[in-house]
């Protein structure tokens, strides 16, 4: 067997941990922001450095198998671009409680999401531009 009869395994298990890794984000940021300690404790953080490291994985076989190229490739270019912003302002909203950057992180998630639907750097502002 060839990894490429696993595309719809990996796929399917790369959906999985955009859905765990975005909704594990938003409700220890939401629940930082109401002021509550348990979203920081070490189990949750394992958590989601665990979910995020198979999402990182999934992603890497997937960009390999469909031999994707961020600057040819324009819209996984935009999505890899948005990560680093998402990492970044999450990173803030948790450590700093900001809601400001709670909100943006979350923004950009969605984005990315819009992005890998319609495999366009544009996202669902295609259709409004």
């Amino acid at each position: 067997m060839t990894l490429a009869e696993f595309y719809p395994h990996i796929k399917s298990a790369h959906i999985a941990f955009v859905a765990a890794s975005g909704a594990l984000f938003a409700l220890r940021g939401a629940a930082v922001l109401a002021g509550r300690a348990w979203p920081l404790a070490r189990a949750l953080r394992v958590a989601s450095v665990a979910i995020d490291t198979l999402l990182l994985a999934a992603g890497a076989t997937l960009w390999a198998l469909l031999a994707l190229h961020p600057l040819r490739d324009a819209w996984l270019g935009s999505k890899l671009a948005l990560l680093v912003l998402y990492v970044v302002l999450g990173t803030v909203a948790l450590k700093h409680r900001r809601a400001w950057a709670y909100a943006a992180a979350l923004t950009c998630y969605l984005f990315m999401i819009s992005i890998a639907l319609a495999h366009h750097p544009l996202g669902a502002l295609k259709a409004v531009l």
